[in-house]
């Protein structure tokens, strides 16, 4: 019974592979503190925050350990799916740009819906990238601060 409860409380419950979901942060290479590394994922109606911290490489899916957020955090950033760049879903390449080459930083952003299932690096120094994903990336970088 002891460890029923166990169980149910705790938070690192592992998540369906075939949930739909949005996953974005940003990341810092030569920073210190929690902060150079946020990631969050957020699904239709819950947030969660890796607690993992672990840069994201340019050959596969961020692998993280989430923690479920509140609901005031799930409300500040549910409307981020909105404003997703479809042309995204187009890229041939994840890294898009020169994510964090002069300590500048980069975002990784992860899509998975109905099916769809792919992941990007995005250069912070909008120099780098297309203008029609810079109102993304600012949105991005204005949810991870009222995250913060």
């Amino acid at each position: 019974m002891a460890m029923l409860f166990v169980g149910a409380c705790d938070k690192r419950r592992a998540i369906p592979k075939n949930s739909n979901y949005l996953m974005f942060g940003h990341f810092f290479g030569f920073c210190d503190g929690e902060q150079c590394i946020e990631i969050f994922r957020l699904e239709q109606e819950r947030l969660l925050e890796d607690t993992k911290d672990k840069y994201p490489r340019t050959d596969d899916f961020y692998q993280g350990a989430y923690v479920r957020q509140t609901s005031a955090h799930f409300d500040a950033c549910k409307d981020l799916k909105d404003f997703f760049p479809a042309d995204l879903l187009l890229e041939s390449n994840h890294v898009i740009g020169q994510p964090d080459a002069g300590d500048w930083g980069g975002l990784y952003i992860e899509y998975n819906f109905d099916g769809t299932h792919q992941f990007w690096l995005l250069d912070l120094n909008k120099r780098n990238v297309p203008a029609k994903y810079h109102a993304f990336i600012d949105k991005v970088e204005e949810k991870i601060s009222l995250l913060q």
